[in-house]
This record gives structure tokens, sequence and C-alpha cells, in this order.
């Protein structure tokens, strides 16, 4: 699995179903940054992994992650508490996270453009691919986005493509694309393991 290597990575005193957690987030919703932080702390693992795994990048990840936090203050009294406030929380950074992309995407169109050309064939980093989690780093950004939402996180093909802005065949066409790279990722990986002379 992914290095754990991260500040975001600690041990919560409470966890994301503790009894506490509706409390704390009611304390919050009316100004209370112990509160807050006490729910930062429970939920910074969560939301830094799904920064992780659609950016492929950990000091942008990083960065996302504390994004994340501050629009969770600005807007905690949206929350109507009627559901889980880690699935309201995972939900606001994954819209964070594809904003982030699409801010990427507009000021350089050719990153997406020559990672379309250039993954016609699978990565040359597939081949150093030992595991799921460093495979799907190597994916091209669309394929990888959609192959997160989708397979990690259960996103159905429609609302990935209301949240990403995409027509619902694009989404299917890189999910595909992305199942097709991490077979192939992983195949290759197997095969070296299994003909290591050692």
């Amino acid at each position: 699995m992914a290095e754990t290597g991260n500040k975001f990575g600690g041990t919560p005193a409470i966890t994301e179903l503790d009894p506490a957690v509706p409390e704390l987030v009611k304390r919050a919703q009316v100004g209370d940054h112990q509160a807050f932080e006490r729910l930062y702390r429970v939920h910074a693992g969560m939301v830094y992994a799904i920064c992780l795994r659609i950016s492929a990048d950990r000091t942008q990840a990083e960065w996302l992650t504390q994004d994340a936090f501050v629009r969770a203050w600005q807007k905690l009294g949206s929350y109507r508490r009627e559901g889980a406030f880690g699935a309201w929380l995972r939900r606001l950074t994954m819209n964070l996270v594809i904003e982030d992309r699409r801010r990427l995407a507009r000021e350089a169109k050719w990153v997406d453009a020559e990672a379309e050309v250039s993954g016609s064939e699978a990565p040359a980093a597939v081949e150093d691919a030992l595991d799921l989690e460093r495979a799907i780093g190597t994916l091209p950004p669309g394929a990888r986005q959609a192959f997160v939402l989708h397979d990690v996180y259960g996103y159905r093909h429609r609302e990935i493509a209301e949240l990403t802005g995409l027509a619902t065949g694009t989404v299917k066409a890189h999910l595909h694309r992305a199942r097709t790279l991490l077979r192939s990722a992983l195949r290759g990986s197997w095969r070296e393991e299994s003909h290591d002379p050692r």
C-alpha cells in the first residue's frame, strides 16, 4: 500500500462513528474552534487520502486537505446533520479536488492533451508499480479521477458526470481506460515478480 508518511496519518482519539462527533459538530457550528480542531483530527486522514488518490501528488494533496478544512469551516452552517458529517465532508472534499483539477486544466490545457496522447500505451512508470495504490498514481488524470470516484468511493457514472461536468459516456470511457491500464500494470508487476531469478 502507499506510504503513510504525512502529517495527516495520526490516529485520532475518537473515530468518525464515535457518538461524540455530532456533539462536536454542534459546538463547531456555533464557533467552537477546539471542537472543529477535534473534528479535523478525526477526519484529516480520510480527507488526505481522497486528495492524494485523485491528485496523485503528496504536496498537492496536503494543500488540498488544508483547503478542504478551510472550506468546511466556512460552510459548516450549511451542514444540516441529516447524514454523517464524514459523508458531507467527503463530498465537499471531492468537489474541491475536482474544482482544482478544472482550474489546472484551464491554466494548462496542453497537460491533459499530452496525457491523452502519451496515455495510449501504459505509462513507463507502470513497470515499477508494485501495488494498486502506486498503479493508480500512474493513471492519466481523467482515468484516475473516474476510477477513484467510481471503484474506490462508489459513485455512479451519472453522479460522476454531474460532479465533473463530463458526459456520462466520457466518464465510462475514462473508467474503462483506467481499468485496462491498471490490469496491464498489475499483470506486468506480477510477471516481473514471478520471473525474478532470485
